[in-house]
């Protein structure tokens, strides 16, 4: 072979791999799961029965957890792994539901149960959903506290959950109870009965470059200054995370107020409630005074339209008192005491106070500014608050629902070839063929094969040219 077609297949067949080896190389690492959210009913009809006139119970929510739709809980935060080219995917979310039901003299229920951080896992054809349960059996009334139990199968129904998009959204997976799921429900439901279908949405990220280490020993966040404590007890930043109430919140959105809630002068949506940041104020010997930014308004039809604004906190002898001032067509003054909660025990740790979903009460003046649609007394959102004392202290993350899902997977696709039924959005043709690296490398092989032909053509010329004696050309 000729130096220099030596040299052209050389360089063909090193454009050949160059379009081949990226699409293995970005399929063979796993990506990361971070950020995005699970809607899950659990069952609906157990919700029914939980606050019907049965049991006479009622559910909360915990852990940042909301309601969504109809009857659907919304756990969020995702967190986990993805591998694009076995589809083998795995999200935990944060978040939990209490039931509680058949409430007894002493004040407590024959009914509770807990299910929490449901964890989805995929891998071939087949999906398992995870959940933390705490269960008290109806028959003995003996309590459970269980880990990650495989509590239900999910149905990919042909779903190819394969791709290198930047995100995974499922819709409706039909789910069923397994039998380590039964046992879990207390014995309420068998193992098989169908649970409400299950739907995620999931953003997927590269993995982290790993850091070079650092040319300067130790970290300036850590050392002694940027631990040093505010002089006088001066808070350095805060947040203070309060829903207003489930129920109003559904009211608003609902089919009566048929309204909205917008956020203003930097207050930030949770999804289950709203986070009011930037605290100043003192803290000292467990007494809290703070004041925090942003705005909620609340509006809809039937003259609905409450806003609530310059939150602030204090805390003394373990009782917590949340203020704003109200905006309302029933009242309009500042300061207003709208619910009260504990806070024992309030001390700082790695420079951060804090006081986690608190029980809330609404008070006499936070009755006047729902116009009387609750008593006093009502049980309210929780409070969380968290106050830093150190620059280096860093306040709780916000609930991370991820990116607001743009394609749905489900286990029955569409027969619209326009429509992907793909769990992710991948760089590939309709079939999931990566067809541009691919085109890249057949038009080479197609120039190797062209070259290939050239040169035969002409070692035939040549050769004929070489036998062809004296009287042929005569």
């Amino acid at each position: 072979m000729p130096a220099r077609f030596r040299t052209l297949v050389t360089v063909l067949c090193a454009v050949v791999l160059g379009a081949l080896l990226p699409v293995t190389a970005a399929h063979a690492e796993n990506r990361t799961v971070q950020g995005g959210r699970l809607d899950w009913g659990i069952k609906s009809s157990f919700q029914s029965y939980v606050t019907g006139p049965i049991a006479k119970g009622s559910y909360s929510l915990t852990g940042g957890a909301a309601t969504v739709g109809g009857s659907a809980f919304r756990f969020h935060s995702a967190s986990g792994s993805y591998d694009g080219a076995t589809g083998a995917f795995r999200a935990a979310f944060s978040g939990g539901v209490r039931f509680v039901g058949h409430p007894t003299g002493n004040g407590g229920h024959q009914l509770d149960l807990t299910i929490s951080r449901p964890t989805v896992s995929i891998s071939g054809s087949s999906g398992t959903l995870y959940v933390d349960v705490v269960s008290k059996a109806k028959d003995t009334g003996a309590v459970t506290t269980s880990r990650q139990v495989p509590f239900a199968a999910l149905s990919l129904g042909g779903i190819d959950m394969k791709g290198g998009g930047t995100s995974v959204v499922l819709n409706n997976l039909p789910a069923t109870l397994t039998s380590q799921g039964a046992a879990s429900f207390a014995g309420y439901y068998t193992a098989g009965t169908p649970l409400d279908p299950v739907s995620l949405s999931a953003d997927v990220r590269a993995p982290a470059p790993k850091k070079e280490p650092s040319a300067t020993p130790g970290d300036a966040s850590k050392s002694p200054e940027a631990k040093k404590k505010a002089a006088g007890g001066e808070l350095r930043d805060g947040a203070v995370d309060w829903g207003v109430r489930r129920t109003f919140r559904e009211y608003v959105t609902g089919e009566i107020a048929r309204g909205e809630w917008t956020l203003a002068a930097g207050a930030q949506d949770g999804g289950a409630l709203f986070r009011f940041p930037g605290g100043t104020g003192t803290f000292e010997d467990g007494t809290l005074t703070a004041a925090f930014r942003g705005e909620v308004r609340f509006t809809g039809e039937d003259g609905l339209d409450l806003k609530l604004s310059a939150v602030r906190a204090t805390v003394k002898d373990g009782k917590g008192t949340l203020y704003a001032d109200v905006a309302s067509p029933d009242l309009t003054a500042g300061k207003v005491p709208l619910v009260t909660f504990t806070a024992k025990d309030l001390k700082p740790a790695d420079g951060l106070v804090a006081v986690t979903e608190a029980p809330a009460k609404l008070t006499a003046r936070g009755a006047e500014t729902f116009g009387g649609m609750y008593q006093e007394g009502t049980e309210m959102d929780p409070v969380s608050l968290a106050v830093a004392l150190t620059d280096d202290a860093k306040l709780p993350a916000l609930p991370d629902l991820g990116s607001e899902p743009t394609a749905s997977a489900s286990p029955e696709p569409k027969a619209d070839p326009e429509t992907s039924a793909e769990p992710v959005a991948n760089a590939t043709d309709d079939s999931g063929f990566p067809a541009l690296p691919v085109g890249i490398a057949a038009g080479a092989l197609l120039l190797v094969a062209a070259a290939l032909g050239v040169v035969t053509t002409r070692r035939r010329r040549a050769r004929a040219a070489a036998s062809a004696s004296p009287a042929d050309e005569g």
